[in-house]
């Protein structure tokens, strides 16, 4: 990779000359100031934290009330118990009390200050956790079906997800976390299993090769964006697929043995308002490669993006744009003449896609059960996180996260389930496979008071709209149930604009309103309304609702609002306009 030219942003030269994401942190750690510098504070990310202020406390000529939030690395959303329980004491101690399940399936924790940041991660990292490259320009974290079914291709998607995990995981920036963190305890480093260390050794050679030794994949300046995969097996869109970097369907045999991935890349879905040349985009088909050969295809396909990235504009930077601007035919072209070798085929025939979230009890395998929990916004605090605790430590569980923000408990002994199924009920859990319609898919990111990019609410505010609408649903005698989601900005956390009602902050208590997805999360939705305030939302949707409910309401709402038409479906939103 060629060393960084003078045109690159401000924040490539930073990259370059952090010494592969140490410094200014380093010496920003050991200072007595309550928070970071800007350079610092870029740098953090690759470690797995933000900085934030909790604007709910800005006093005029007060300092601001610093905070970290961290997100922890857990491929595929597992969480072994020794691992939760752990988090779970930091949160209470040294944070704001509560956990949060993403929607890459990790936890984040919120509230950490400055001067602990250092024993939360350094906790982590001994008791065999992670918060490395869960932010930053770098593969973050590898997302994979959470369910722990010992049947059909599970399994082998798990293991693949964690292995490209390590793969793409750095080498130099590691020896720097770990410096960081733990003091430089080297024993603590990821340790890829021998197939994978031979395709990681494959980094050193050809285009692959960044021409950084330390760094071989990478190179000094990482990538130009964030980057993110996920793995699924064929039926279950549980990951959100076309909305990653990379998206895997993983093929076995009727014993389990992979045999090889449908493969689409270009998905993201960050946006800014009133900035036209960004956008949500969904993934393209680029085809069919052997089991044998997926791993040194992902090295490839992320040593391209390094290459051919934007790194002038980082509103261009992420892969999606490389592919809309090039096309996927360019892509596979690059691909196969630079970096990678091996047959890209046609695709494979997948069939029809289902949103799972194992809600409810499932046997996992002989003699052991999983029960899925709803946990709405994914955020885990009082009585019920306590509750959690009790049942992770007295019975040993082991804990996994959906991309739905659900939570799942695992490793249940047959004799054990009545005595688990009491106190879940205890917690309010004497149904986990029945939640309300609307809350079951519904998703929303943190947004105020904590997040910098935020214009507006979304977490706090989703319980309230999903009673607006269910109380609306009802009035008009519509029994189908609609996926929502909502976000506090156009950045895309929650991925709205893959919901039948997207909810994107625009502005106070306003929001672009964002219609046409799909139950199975096969379609982007369209921008209909820049700024609907939210006191308005269900006069805005009543005519929607009510043709839909007279035409029927058979198809999703979704499917409706596509086939209706956009004149169609502007002019019930000008009449409710009035």
């Amino acid at each position: 990779m060629p060393e960084v030219k003078p045109a690159a942003s401000k924040f490539e030269q930073l990259k370059a000359s952090s010494g592969h994401l140490k410094e200014p942190l380093l010496t920003e750690l050991g200072n007595d100031s309550s928070n970071f510098t800007e350079g610092a504070v870029q740098i953090l990310k690759f470690h797995g934290s933000y900085q934030q202020d909790n604007r709910e406390n800005r006093r005029k000529g007060a300092e601001k009330d610093w905070q970290m939030m961290l997100r922890l690395r857990n491929p595929g959303g597992r969480v072994p118990g020794t691992l939760f329980l752990a988090i779970d004491e930091l949160a209470d101690r040294l944070g704001n009390g509560s956990l949060r399940v993403t929607t890459r399936q990790a936890f984040q924790m919120h509230g950490v200050r400055k001067e602990n940041l250092k024993e939360v991660i350094g906790t982590i990292v001994r008791e065999l956790g992670s918060t490395l490259a869960a932010c930053g320009d770098i593969n973050r974290n590898v997302m994979a079906p959470a369910a722990p079914f010992e049947k059909g291709a599970y399994p082998a998607a798990r293991k693949l997800a964690d292995d490209i995990a390590d793969l793409l995981a750095p080498q130099a920036a590691e020896g720097s976390y770990l410096d960081l963190w733990v003091d430089g305890e080297l024993s603590y480093r990821i340790k890829p299993s021998p197939a994978v260390a031979k395709i990681k050794a494959l980094q050193q050679e050809g285009a692959v090769f960044s021409g950084d030794a330390a760094e071989p994949l990478y190179g000094d300046t990482y990538l130009p964006r964030k980057f993110k995969v996920a793995v699924t097996v064929p039926g279950d869109n549980s990951v959100d697929l076309l909305t990653q970097d990379i998206g895997l369907v993983l093929f076995c045999d009727p014993q389990g043995s992979p045999l090889g991935c449908n493969v689409y890349v270009g998905g993201g879905m960050g946006r800014t308002h009133n900035k036209e040349e960004t956008f949500a985009r969904t993934a393209d088909r680029l085809g069919y490669v052997a089991y044998g050969h997926v791993l040194e295809l992902l090295q490839a396909i992320v040593a391209l993006q390094r290459d051919h990235g934007d790194r002038e504009q980082r509103r261009h930077a992420r892969m999606k744009y490389l592919i809309h601007d090039r096309g996927v035919d360019w892509f596979r072209q690059e691909l196969q003449e630079r970096y990678f070798a091996h047959p890209i085929k046609a695709m494979r025939l997948e069939p029809k896609t289902k949103l799972e979230d194992y809600l409810g009890w499932h046997r996992q395998s002989r003699g052991l059960w999983f029960v899925g929990l709803p946990v709405l916004c994914g955020r885990l605090s009082g009585e019920f996180k306590s509750g959690l605790r009790r049942l992770v430590d007295t019975y040993k569980l082991e804990v996994r996260l959906t991309p739905n923000q659900d939570l799942l408990l695992c490793n249940i002994g047959t004799s054990q389930r009545s005595t688990i199924r009491a106190a879940l009920a205890e917690l309010g859990m004497d149904a986990p496979e029945a939640p309300a319609p609307l809350q079951r898919h519904a998703l929303a990111c943190p947004a105020l008071p904590l997040c910098g990019l935020a214009v507006t609410e979304a977490e706090r505010i989703l319980p309230s709209v999903l009673e607006r609408l269910e109380a609306q649903l009802k009035r008009l005698e519509i029994s189908r149930s609609v996926l929502v989601r909502i976000t506090g900005c156009p950045n895309g956390c929650a991925r709205p604009y893959m919901a039948e009602i997207g909810l994107v902050g625009s502005g106070v208590d306003q929001y672009q309103l964002w219609l046409g997805g799909t139950p199975n999360l096969s379609r982007l939705a369209e921008p209909y309304l820049e700024k609907m305030p939210l006191d308005d939302l269900e006069t805005t949707l009543e005519p929607l609702l009510k043709a839909w409910q007279s035409a029927g309401g058979r198809r999703s709402f979704g499917d409706f609002v596509v086939n209706s038409g956009r004149d169609t479906v502007q002019q019930w939103l000008e009449a409710a306009a009035g």
